[in-house]
């Protein structure tokens, strides 16, 4: 062999070449991995919209054949009828469930391709109608039930929004959706809903945008988006959400119709899925969205049977209280507008001084209460709590696929290391204390007794929370509901206006929205002057994510203490009830 000095001129050996070379097909592999990767996932993304549209084509036909069958079918009155009024028709026979079932089909298909709300239509609703007269004694016999997407469905994804939970169909019902149909109910589309499911808008990369059925240049709130948008264009007369931090009643807000979020595990959520899965400081409820507050009791009454405490004996065999629903007795109503974390918009103030008005006026006692500590609930125990693990097991639900524009901004300091995150909140302490604390609660826990030493935080909290409930001799709170509908892309940049509902997801206490007036001019002239309770950048983003609102529904939140749902749901009745005696609404 020649030594280095023997070879010709020219040969000798040019690592620099050699590095360069290597570097060079590292990084030829790197982007043909990435570009192999990409094709993949966009694959799996188009056959996801293929089902949905071969979904949608299908029940477009099977609408059009029962159309051709029955031209008579009068769909505007069907659609016009209250869930209390359909059930009965549908029990005396003057309604058949076929009818009511492929009228509200057509609908949906119709709003959803407006609103881009509905993810798949479920086909095998139409299957169901021959097994229908076996379940006439049920209390929702007939009626046609939207599902949020998380819900599982016997043969059909449950896609959270997140691309690596495509093409893995539920092996069987979730108790929710088996309970449905013990009662008659026939499930027969899921709804759309954002990344993750932790965001309280509602676009994912798999699905898209779904806007707001009163302005399509807003959005419909999340995450059960696609329920509240259905609902609200009428494509639905009944739907489950599932609400983690007002993922039922933000949604509701923002389209205009009713939400309730029950006490956690008052309805089973077995066979619903999350992207936090094994989180406890903050638990998620599944609950129903409809157009009146009857139709919520109507559905909770169905769903708290027999069936539902055997599929499930870890949900408490409480039946719904019909007689507490029912009373009207007059309360003693707690109430605050602002939480003095988030300054409420002109219209969510001015709906919480007209609803204690109209309350008082019909004989009910009105008390001011405070939320205590509520920048340490929010930030201590809430958003530290959901993120306990530092967003580590959310993200690990991002990594196969872009990251919608949508949930971008919320997510992007969840990348972070925890010390960046930690000079982060050091620089911003001084100038923006607040979003300085959240900064810094989203580091999470670092270690199994910190963890529990939180969840310790939190039970004492909820002590402390009811104890100035007591004091005041409460039997109902009252409270504003983050509205009205915003611009788009300003979810991910405020989850600050998170307050008013994840703090009684927190707390566990049933909470449901009602609509109660609109957007008025003179609530966008009084928006023009809008300063917040900080002045940072959250109020600036807030005041911009709320603008050009006029005519859009404003809610207010009604809230109990746990287990008293039915409790919650009389006072939210009789909200209901006072705002249509007034007709503003």
């Amino acid at each position: 062999m020649l030594s280095r000095e023997q070879l010709p001129l020219g040969m000798e050996p040019s690592w620099k070449a050699l590095l360069t070379a290597t570097a060079c097909s590292i990084s030829a592999s790197v982007l043909l991995l990435k570009w192999v990767s990409s094709r993949r996932v966009q694959k799996k993304i188009q056959k996801a919209k293929l089902r949905r549209d071969t979904s949608f084509q299908r029940a477009e036909n099977a609408v059009q054949q029962f159309v051709e069958k029955y031209p008579a079918a009068d769909a505007a009155a069907i659609l016009s009828l209250p869930l209390s009024e359909l059930t009965k028709k549908l029990e005396e026979g003057s309604l058949s469930p076929e009818t009511v079932l492929y009228t509200y089909m057509g609908k949906a298909v119709e709003v959803s391709k407006k609103l881009n709300c509905a993810t798949e239509f479920l086909l095998e609703s139409c299957d169901q109608l021959a097994e229908a007269e076996d379940h006439r004694e049920g209390l929702l016999y007939g009626v046609p039930v939207s599902i949020k997407d998380n819900l599982a469905y016997k043969g059909h994804d449950s896609t959270c929004g997140v691309i690596c939970r495509l093409e893995q169909p539920a092996e069987m019902d979730s108790v929710v959706v088996q309970v449905l149909k013990k009662q008659g109910a026939i499930p027969f589309v899921k709804t759309n809903v954002p990344q993750a499911l932790l965001s309280y808008d509602c676009s994912n990369p798999i699905f898209g945008q779904t806007v707001n059925p009163h302005n399509p240049q807003k959005t419909s709130g999340g995450s059960s988006g696609g329920e509240g948008a259905l609902i609200a264009g009428g494509g639905s007369i009944l739907g489950l959400g599932t609400d983690i931090g007002g993922s039922i009643r933000i949604p509701s807000s923002f389209c205009g119709i009713c939400g309730f979020k029950p006490t956690v595990n008052r309805l089973s959520m077995r066979g619903s899925s999350s992207s936090c899965q094994g989180q406890k400081s903050v638990l998620p409820s599944l609950g129903p969205m409809a157009r009146d507050v009857n139709s919520l009791a109507l559905c909770m009454k169905a769903l708290l049977c027999e069936e539902m405490f055997t599929l499930d004996p870890r949900v408490p065999p409480i039946p719904f209280n019909e007689q507490v629903y029912l009373s009207s007795k007059p309360l003693r109503i707690g109430y605050y507008e602002n939480d003095g974390y988030h300054m409420p918009s002109p219209s969510m103030g001015r709906a919480l001084r007209e609803t204690r008005e109209l309350l008082e006026k019909a004989g009910h006692t009105l008390v001011p209460f405070t939320p205590p500590q509520i920048v340490h609930a929010m930030h201590e125990l809430a958003l530290r709590g959901i993120l306990a693990d530092g967003g580590t097991t959310l993200l690990s639900n991002l990594k196969e696929g872009p990251i919608d524009p949508s949930f971008r901004d919320q997510i992007i300091p969840y990348f972070l290391p925890n010390m960046a995150k930690k000079i982060l909140s050091f620089l911003l302490q001084p100038l923006y204390p607040r979003m300085a604390g959240a900064m810094q609660a989203i580091c999470g826990v670092s270690s199994v007794s910190e963890l529990w030493r939180q969840h310790t935080d939190i039970e004492e909290y909820c002590y402390e929370f009811m104890a100035e409930w007591r004091k005041r001799d409460l039997d109902v709170l009252l409270s504003p509901i983050i509205g009205p509908a915003y611009n788009f892309r300003y979810c991910g940049k405020l989850t600050s206006a998170l307050s008013y509902s994840m703090l009684y997801n927190l707390l566990n206490l049933p909470a449901g929205v009602v609509p109660v007036t609109m957007v008025t001019e003179d609530d966008e002239e009084e928006l023009k002057h809008f300063q917040g309770n900080f002045g940072d950048i959250w109020d600036r983003f807030f005041k911009k994510a709320v603008a050009g609102g006029q005519g859009l529904p404003v809610a207010v939140q009604c809230v109990s203490l746990p287990w008293q749902d039915e409790l919650c749901l009389q006072f939210m009745r009789e909200v209901e009830q006072l705002v249509r005696d007034r007709g503003n609404v």
